[in-house]
This record gives C-alpha cells, structure tokens and sequence, in this order.
C-alpha cells in the first residue's frame, strides 16, 4: 500500500487543485458580475478625462483653423495699411511739390506785380509828363498864332526901357 499511497495522494493533491481552480473561476464569475455592476471611480474619471481630451482636441483644431484664418485677416489688413501709407506717402509728396510750386507761383506773382506796379507808375508819369508837353505846346501854338495875327505886341523899347510893365499888350482889330 505503501506505493498505492503516493498515487493515491499524487490523485488528491491534482483533485484538490482541480476543484480549488473551479470554485476560484465560479467565485470569479459571480464576483465579476457583481463588481461590474459597481463601477471603479478611477475607471470613470479616465474614461472623462479622454473625453476632455477629445473635445479639446476638436477646439485645438478648430482654434488652429480660427488662428489661421485670423492671421490672414490680419496680413491682408497689414497689406491693405501698407498700400494706404504708400499711398499717403505719394500724396505727401505731391503736397509738397504742390506747396512749393505755389510758392514759386506766389513770388513770381509778386514779382510781376511789382514790376506791373512800376511800368503803370512809369507810364502814368510818362502820361503826366505827355500832357505838359501838349499843354506847353498847345500854349506856344496859340501864342504863335496870336502873335503872327498882331494881336499880341512884344515891343522893346531900344534903350531898354519897357512901358511901365504893365506886360504884354493885347490889341484890338479896332485899335
């Protein structure tokens, strides 16, 4: 018996643990069900969190999109500022040509008129000056005249003397 023993034993021992490992699969099973129903909190806390890194993913793509869209907004409006400073920099220059165009304009209008002011003032004196030459001449012509009719008598005297200066004297066709 004594070898039937260790076989016998050998039969047990592989029993035991047979029927140990089926109750521990049973146990296991109803064990499983019931934990399945209660839920472990750090199951959910990471199945919310991946949530949370799903949805800021989507905002992170759409915040990209947004950028993008933004920065180029933000280059045609740069480009839209530099063609109105260019702009504004011609127009500055023209303004500048202008300004000084018309100060040259100004200061040869006051030159010219200036030089208008002394060729009117030359040509009134000169006007002036005509009119006295046709006075004059108009006052030596009558005298002429008047002196080829006899009517005026410019008579000196020989030994000097004039008739009491009573000036020149005028005759009448009569006397």
């Amino acid at each position: 018996m004594f070898m039937d023993t260790p076989q016998t034993l050998l039969l047990m021992t592989g029993g035991a643990f047979f029927l140990g490992w089926f109750v521990g699969k049973i146990g296991a099973y109803f064990g499983n069900k019931y934990t399945a129903n209660q839920r472990d909190p750090r199951d959910d806390r990471i199945r919310s969190m991946e949530a949370e890194l799903r949805i800021a993913k989507s905002e992170a793509k759409k915040n990209a999109a947004e950028l993008e869209e933004r920065e180029k907004e933000l280059k045609d409006a740069q480009n839209e500022i530099d063609g109105i400073e260019r702009h504004l920099n011609k127009s500055e220059e023209v303004i500048v040509a202008l300004r000084k165009d018309l100060k040259d304009s100004v200061r040869k209008t006051r030159e010219l008129r200036g030089e208008l002011t002394t060729r009117a003032t030359e040509n009134l004196k000169s006007e002036v000056k005509l009119r006295e030459v046709e006075t004059e001449l108009s006052v030596a012509q009558a005298s002429t005249d008047l002196l080829a009719t006899g009517v005026l008598d410019y008579s000196v005297t020989p030994d000097g003397d004039d008739e009491e200066d009573e000036g020149p004297q005028v005759y009448s066709a009569g006397n």
